[in-house]
């Protein structure tokens, strides 16, 4: 048998007993064509100028994954270097020279790479179909499927891929090429060393580990860009520190509660454990670290997209909007005139809106809310002007009666109003609440319908009132073109305040392409990796299980607490290095979710609704991992 024709044997059984890690590779490199294929897409960046800063985001977030693989394939090499030293000591043991071995692991991993890499390609196609139907319905563009092959984006996913793995199968030959047969045949019985050998000082690392853990997560939720770095310190050296110190923390618990090391199957579950945890202590805190990192990028990707879909939502009721506090100003008087003579207006209202005399709500909603005041006085609206508005947004009339008002605020205040019961004076008039509307009415960002809220009084009560700005909203009959915006950003100054619907959208679809799209590239990426090296150690050791339990079985066991004992070590296995992650991720989430202005990020969009969903999406992937490997282990080793 030739060298090729053993190296392509060998490579098809490698595929085939580390599918995990050839299917993570596939898809890995599915992704990075995908997102590539954004960088050279035409039809993308004519979308939005904005979208032109995304190749440098893409390379960027691209330079990251490269890391991570290099790491995976690193240690996978690594890892099936170890577990076949044999095999390949036995080559050399007939006659094969050491050259000739690394050779032939050289080229395993070559052809199983290159079907790797081959099937990412095509699978990549696929997926930039979708990612490129998310970002045309981002614009409100139809989609219509469009086969395209990107030579350039396909050789930009092989230069990452072959950095990838070059640096991998260079380190694996050169190794094999430096090694004895002795060293090779006996490769696989050498241990992991502990990172910290005497048991003393693991237990001091532990419990130091754990006060740092919980020092960086208050200082996380403290917020700031200095306690936020200090945190992310303590937050790491918790990780380390903590899997360096578990496999005699565990001990030590046992021995205070000696009555629990023999019930049931704890003394065979923990022992276990702990032994593997000393032999992998910092692969294990380095993939706690992957996961937190995924659950932050997860994260902060779901709380930027809400946050831009709110901000959206809560303004573009009007198509355009023009504010002033000087409606005589020559750049208002223009601006509103080349609206209504250049751009298919449908209906429009130019209005002003008033100081109050007080500021008891503005108050109120200071101290009891999170709300950012703005004015300094509550803002009045009339009620004609009102009505008007209603009518033009097509809501149901709400004007207030006589000797009445009514609040129109954002949703998330309306809890906090809907018992307000204080009356109003204005222009001589005592007014008394009639009651709260919560429809989106432009009350977010500065010189719009009030900070947040605004009262609706009759027209007398404000002849005299002092006016606080001047509006022009106008619903057009189509969206208002680029050019267009373009003229009426000229006509601004710092007094004025312009807001046009379709580029707003524009833009907010354009940063969810450029911020969001790479942060949940760099979770999932982050997940696969992390999962798979989990996954890998566990199955590697399906042989040893077998021959624990066929040993448990002859000495009396039976098989159902075998299995529980299997099912008691893989559950702690697999969440061990989620827990300290999920709770510095959540952390993380609510610390940042509540630096958003308020309003933006409520009811559905609530932080905690955030995290929800972002543990939600991580654990459907990484669930499908421990499924895999369970059914395996259980399959083989426990039959």
């Amino acid at each position: 048998m030739t060298l090729f024709k053993l190296s392509f044997r060998n490579a098809c059984r490698q595929a085939g007993d580390y599918l995990v890690y050839f299917v993570t590779v596939v898809m890995v490199t599915a992704l990075m064509y995908a997102f590539n294929g954004l960088i050279f897409s035409e039809e993308i960046r004519a979308l939005s100028r904005l979208l032109k800063s995304m190749p440098v985001v893409i390379v960027f977030a691209s330079i990251v994954v490269v890391g991570i693989m290099s790491w995976l394939v690193s240690y996978t090499t690594k890892f099936i270097l170890t577990r076949r030293s044999r095999e390949l000591g036995t080559y050399i043991l007939v006659g094969l020279e050491n050259r000739q071995v690394a050779r032939l692991f050289f080229l395993e991993n070559l052809v199983v790479g290159g079907f790797a890499f081959v099937l990412g390609i095509l699978s990549g196609n696929i997926l930039f179909q979708v990612l490129r139907a998310v970002i045309l319905a981002l614009f409100d563009i139809p989609y219509h499927f469009m086969y395209s092959f990107s030579v350039q984006a396909a050789g930009l996913t092989f230069i990452y891929f072959l950095l990838i793995y070059s640096i991998a199968q260079l380190k694996g030959r050169r190794r094999i090429r430096s090694m004895k047969i002795y060293d090779l045949i006996y490769f696989e019985r050498q241990n992991e060393k502990a990172v910290i050998e005497k048991s003393g000082r693991r237990k001091a690392v532990f419990v130091v580990s754990v006060l740092l853990g919980a020092i960086g997560a208050v200082l996380l939720m403290a917020g700031g860009l200095l306690f936020g770095i200090l945190g992310a310190v303590c937050i790491i050296l918790f990780l380390y520190g903590f899997f360096a110190g578990f496999s005699s923390a565990i001990p030590a618990w046992f021995e205070k509660h000696g009555e629990r090391k023999y019930r049931g199957q704890n003394l065979l579950v923990f022992r276990t454990l702990s032994a593997k945890i000393a032999e992998m202590g910092v692969v294990m805190a380095t993939i706690a670290l992957l996961f937190t990192a995924t659950l932050i990028s997860e994260g902060s990707g779901l709380t930027i997209q809400r946050m831009l879909q709110n901000r959206m939502a809560l303004l573009a009721c009007f198509d355009i909007i023009i504010s002033t506090g000087n409606p005589e100003a020559e750049e208002f008087t223009d601006s509103v005139a080349y609206v209504k003579e250049n751009i298919p207006v449908a209906d429009f209202r130019q209005y002003s809106l008033y100081e109050g005399e007080t500021s008891e709500i503005t108050d109120y909603l200071e101290n009891h809310t999170e709300y950012y005041r703005c004015y300094e006085k509550d803002i009045l609206m009339c009620a004609s002007d009102y009505a008007a508005l209603r009518e033009m947004l097509g809501y149901p009339a709400a004007e207030p009666g006589q000797g009445q008002y009514v609040i129109h605020c954002q949703p998330y205040l309306a809890g906090f109003l809907e018992d307000w019961e204080n009356p109003v004076r204005s222009g001589g008039h005592t007014l008394v609440p009639a009651g709260v509307r919560t429809e989106p009415f432009a009350q977010y960002l500065w010189d719009v319908n009030g900070q947040g809220f605004l009262l609706v009084v009759p027209d007398e009560a404000l002849q005299s009132g002092t006016v606080s700005h001047t509006m022009f909203v106008a619903k057009t009959a189509e969206p208002v073109k680029e050019a267009q915006y373009d003229f009426l950003g000229k006509q601004m100054d710092l007094d004025l305040f312009l807001f046009v619907k379709s580029k707003e959208e524009a833009e907010a679809a354009s940063m969810m392409a450029i911020m969001v799209f790479p942060l949940y590239y760099l979770a999932l990426v982050l997940t696969m990796t992390a999962a798979t090296i989990l996954t890998l150690r566990q199955l590697s050791e399906k042989n040893r299980y077998r021959q624990q339990f066929i040993l448990l079985r002859k000495l009396g066991m039976e098989r159902r607490e075998m299995v529980k004992a299997l099912k008691t070590q893989f559950v702690i296995y697999y969440t061990m290095p989620v827990v300290p992650s999920v709770l510095i991720g959540v952390c993380f989430i609510l610390n940042f979710g509540s630096g958003v202005e308020p309003g933006t990020l409520s009811g559905s969009s609530h932080p905690l609704v955030i995290a929800g969903i972002t543990l939600g999406l991580f654990f459907l992937v990484y669930v499908v991992y421990v499924l895999l490997s369970y059914g395996s282990l259980k399959r083989e080793a426990a039959d």
